[in-house]
């Protein structure tokens, strides 16, 4: 990715697959989507970022810190989900989100995956529909409890 912000200018944002990342910023990332319980484990996330089948982080050049963050898990064979998107909120409407998630499409083609699925939070939708995600009709995402 190149420069500029979302204020006109896009800032230098680089994306960067990982096998390990600084835990309290992915913990912040984490905190910005609301996925984040205050009784989780820090310590935990590198066993997170190594079990992902890919993780991918977006880091602002100027500073050195992830910005936003996606991955996906699979058996690496087959087929692939996409988890755990997010970008920070002063950094949104940058394209970085799409670039995150494109960045991971092509690591999946790249082991052969090529039947990737998500779950799309209410209203975020259209964001993926744009990058060629589309409703599977007849399927209903489901939980255990």
């Amino acid at each position: 990715m190149t420069e500029g912000s979302n204020q006109g200018r896009r800032p230098a944002i680089s994306l960067y697959a990982v096998t390990e990342w600084n835990p309290e910023e992915i913990v912040l990332l984490y905190r910005e989507a609301g996925w984040w319980d205050e009784t989780y484990d820090s310590a935990n996330i590198p066993a997170l970022i190594k079990g992902s089948h890919r993780f991918v982080v977006a880091v602002d050049e100027r500073t050195g810190s992830a910005v936003g963050m996606g991955r996906t898990i699979s058996d690496g064979v087959s087929d692939a989900y996409i988890q755990d998107l997010v970008v920070l909120r002063q950094y949104r409407r940058c394209r970085i989100g799409v670039e995150i998630v494109r960045h991971l499409l092509d690591l999946c083609a790249e082991d052969g995956i090529g039947w990737i699925g998500l779950i799309a939070e209410p209203g975020s939708d259209p964001f993926y529909e744009r990058i060629g995600f589309r409703p599977m009709i007849q399927y209903i995402p489901m939980l255990y409890k």
